[in-house]
């Protein structure tokens, strides 16, 4: 495994951890991904083989023993602080799509929080706003 990856590849790598983390893929998620990696500009350079490639990296890295924080290690080490918040909220989109928040993805976000340092009012604002984008009527 590499030291590092891209920035946009360890905002997918967070992505997809945090919608494994019930160990239930929905639909909802991984279309959320993939509009989420056509909208933002992060992401304007790749190609949907891309994204697929890179979240079978991140599969095979979560089979791993200490998968989870293997994975969030290399994305603390593969993010600049600026995108620390941008990995959160993502998560929290990602999580939010299927409107309903399961315990294992909560506890993931959680120790996403900590290892990229983000304090509990930060997340709990990024969280909402992604609640807030998923309601329907």
């Amino acid at each position: 495994m590499s030291d590092r990856i891209s920035p946009p590849e360890a905002l997918i790598y967070a992505m997809v951890t945090v919608s494994a983390a019930d160990r239930t893929i929905t639909t909802e998620e991984l279309a959320r991904i993939g509009s989420i990696v056509q909208e933002l500009p992060p992401f304007h350079n790749f190609t949907d083989n891309w994204l697929a490639d890179t979240a079978q990296r991140c599969g095979m890295l979560l089979r791993k023993p200490q998968g989870v924080d293997q994975v969030l290690a290399l994305i603390k080490r593969s993010l600049p602080p600026r995108f620390y918040e941008t990995a959160y909220v993502l998560c929290a989109e990602v999580a939010a799509s299927d409107l309903s928040v399961q315990a294992d993805e909560t506890h993931f976000l959680s120790l996403l929080a900590t290892t990229l340092e983000l304090d509990r009012e930060t997340c709990a604002a990024l969280e909402r706003g992604a609640r807030a984008r998923h309601q329907r009527a």
